[in-house]
């Protein structure tokens, strides 16, 4: 089958320095389980919200964004709604020349345009001098595109793992910060300052970031605003609209649009 042998290039350190190809998924894909590629993974997505999660934390991509991801590097992937990605295979000799840990990318028309014409050429075709060309330049402009905040790490200290954990999986939890102390086992002060310590964030900035990244998986497969709202602790749909347009710059609706729409 296509699959396997697609399954096989991308596994194998041999062959094309690059493999470029596009996927299309028509339903939610629910997180996989934990597996890592010979190849380095660029992930650009063009439709969809696609959620990486590693031991460092997980990574938030939606539309216009592209996910990097090294070689060997153990992860698990999430999709809310429907999807359209372009995914880059990079070879091992190669991929040291991005960056050596899970990280987002903005994508520009220019890349955006690189990607689809990779894309588009058969995987089985021989390489030409024109093609290798298009490749280094994409190549550069993978190396040179802007990384975005949208990393949610995860602590490593074993008492903080757990109430990152607890957060993330239940983002309508409304315990206080004291009361996550006093149920991890901690003073509020040393769970503040080693949270802080550990992620660079808040106890609150992370959580909010943690209910963001719930709200767009909820929010791409076509949640209404209110039902979201209320599944993730808020008093009120406005008050979660006030957080998201302060995160994002717009109102759900419109940013889900305007994504959708570049």
């Amino acid at each position: 089958m296509w699959d396997e042998r697609l399954h096989r290039m991308v596994e194998s350190a041999d062959g094309p320095p690059v493999i470029c190809y596009r996927a299309k998924g028509e339903l939610p894909l629910k997180e996989t389980e934990w597996h890592s590629h010979v190849r380095g993974q660029f992930h650009y997505v063009e439709e969809g919200v696609f959620v990486t999660r590693t031991e460092r934390g997980s990574w938030l991509l939606p539309p216009r964004r592209a996910g990097w991801m090294p070689p060997g590097e153990m992860h698990t992937v999430s999709i809310a709604g429907p999807s359209l990605a372009m995914a880059v295979f990079v070879a091992p000799c190669i991929a040291h020349m991005l960056p050596d840990k899970p990280c987002v990318f903005g994508v520009d028309d220019l890349l955006r345009e690189l990607l689809k014409r990779a894309a588009s050429w058969p995987l089985d075709s021989e390489p030409t001098p024109e093609r290798q060309r298009l490749l280094d330049v994409l190549l550069d402009e993978m190396r040179r595109a802007p990384e975005e905040e949208l990393h949610l790490p995860m602590p490593v200290d074993r008492r903080l793992r757990r109430v990152a954990m607890a957060m993330a999986e239940s983002p309508e939890d409304t315990r206080s910060i004291d009361e996550w102390a006093s149920w991890a086992g901690m003073s509020t002060r040393n769970l503040t300052r080693l949270f802080r310590e550990e992620t660079r964030w808040s106890v609150a900035q992370w959580r909010q970031q943690a209910r963001l990244t719930r709200a767009l998986e909820r929010l791409a497969t076509g949640e209404p605003v209110a039902a979201v709202a209320d599944g993730l602790g808020y008093a009120s749909p406005s008050a979660f609209v006030a957080m998201f347009r302060k995160a994002f710059g717009d109102s759900p609706g419109r940013y889900l649009a305007r994504q959708a729409a570049t």
